[in-house]
Formats: structure tokens, C-alpha cells, sequence
């Protein structure tokens, strides 16, 4: 069996995996589940922070005018596409991650003080010693129906890829409205907690082996010449 991707996050995510999985010769559908929309914030006074602490292409593509007010301070980049979004505002990087927001955070040199600019939704961190942040929000996920993929997941031959929990939560809420059976839905997430907020009964839910786009597009290519989304690793483990 040839398995069918079903990307799903917003724009314009989505579209950059659509034309990333395509050039590897993946058969994919995008599904934007949610939106982003800009949340106004209050500018604190940048003379106080050493550079910009971002986890999301997001939060430079939906930051605002307040951005502008930072333009001299560095950016500590989660990975490669929040990198060449800062690039692209005119920041300059001073490091690009891999492995997650935590471990950009756990290598970066003390002294230092950091502005986090952050989605309404996002995950807790562990500064190390003499690393501080403090964290403005610039944009919220607002929610979009399954409903135009739903006869795709309905055939049981597709591979869903979960870029992070809140749509994963509402993925699986979504599947559970239209009446689409779990069982017959495998899934690739991005990371353990993404598998974890999408629950159980899938028919398989495969992790990559690093909490980036490429290790998930790997996964998926993997799996899709093995022609099988199974065995499954439960969901919740590594």
C-alpha cells in the first residue's frame, strides 16, 4: 500500500511543507486546520534585553511594527525556517537550533537577557543559570474545519503529519464530529507531546527522530516505500 500525506498546519507553514514533500515525491494534501492571527503587545523597553529569544517563523511573520523597535538584537532561532524568517525581517541570527526552544535556550552564553516572543499557546522552559527571559504574546491560533479532507481520511490509506498539539487536539476532535474511525488514520508527529495531545486508538503514531520538519518528512518518506504505517510506536514515547 502507497500511503497519502495529509499535512496539517497553518499558512504559511503549510505551503513549505506542501512544496518540500513534493520535490522528495511524496503524494500530499494540505489541510490548514488553523489560522494565526496577530495579538497586539506591549513593547517593553528593548535597551533591557541582549537579543530575541523565538520558537516560531510566527512570531516574526505576525509580530508586528513593535519588531522594528528590536531590529540592532540578535535572534536565538528554535531551527532553520525561524532563522530565514528573522533573515528575512533583517535580524541577525546568532543561533539556529535543532532540537527544540529548550535546547536553544540550555547554549546560549551567560550572561544574558532575552525577550521570548512567543504564541498564546507554547511551552514552558528551563533557563539555565544566569539566562533570563521574559515573554510577550503576538499571536493566537484560531481553528478551521477538517471537513474538506474528510473523504481523503475517510479511504484509509493516509498518513497524517501533526506539526504541534494544538492541532493535534483538534485534529482528533475534528475526526471525532465527522465520524472518521480512528483505527483506520496513521499518523507522524513531530514530537512525543504532539502524539500525546492527539490521544489514542490511531491506527499507527510514528515520532520523529527529531523535533524538526525534515526528520518528519523523513519519516513519512521511510514509511511510505516500506508501503506501511505500522508497526506503530505507542503514543507518548520517543
Amino acid at each position: 500500500m502507497s500511503f497519502h500525506l495529509l499535512a496539517l498546519r497553518p499558512e504559511p507553514g503549510l505551503a513549505a511543507t506542501l512544496e518540500k514533500a513534493r520535490a522528495m515525491g511524496l503524494a500530499i494534501t494540505g489541510s490548514a486546520l488553523s489560522a494565526i492571527r496577530p495579538v497586539a503587545w506591549d513593547c517593553p523597553d528593548p535597551a533591557r534585553y541582549d537579543g530575541l529569544l523565538i520558537g516560531s517563523a510566527n512570531a516574526l511573520l505576525h509580530g508586528g511594527e513593535n519588531l522594528a523597535r528590536f531590529a540592532d538584537k540578535p535572534v536565538y532561532a528554535v531551527g532553520r525556517a525561524t532563522a530565514e524568517a528573522a533573515r528575512a525581517r533583517g535580524f541577525t541570527v546568532a543561533l539556529t537550533g535543532s532540537g527544540g526552544l529548550q535546547g536553544v535556550l540550555d547554549t546560549i552564553a551567560a550572561p544574558c537577557h532575552l525577550l521570548r516572543i512567543a504564541g498564546e499557546e507554547h511551552l514552558p522552559l528551563a533557563p539555565p543559570g544566569g539566562i533570563t527571559f521574559d515573554t510577550v504574546i503576538a499571536y493566537r491560533s484560531v481553528t478551521l474545519p477538517l471537513d474538506p479532507v474528510a473523504p481523503l481520511l475517510a479511504s484509509g490509506e493516509v498518513l497524517a503529519l501533526l506539526h504541534s498539539g494544538a492541532s493535534a487536539r483538534h485534529f482528533a476532535a475534528e475526526c471525532a464530529r465527522l465520524g472518521l474511525v480512528r483505527s483506520t488514520i496513521a499518523l507522524a508527529a513531530l514530537a512525543p507531546r504532539i502524539a500525546v495531545a492527539a490521544g489514542e486508538g490511531w491506527g499507527a503514531v510514528h515520532i520523529a527522530a527529531r523535533p524538526d520538519e525534515d526528520a518528519l518528512l523523513a519519516l513519512a518518506l521511510d514509511l511510505c516505500q516500506k508501503g506501511r504505517a505500522t508497526p506503530a510506536r505507542p503514543a507518548g514515547q520517543p
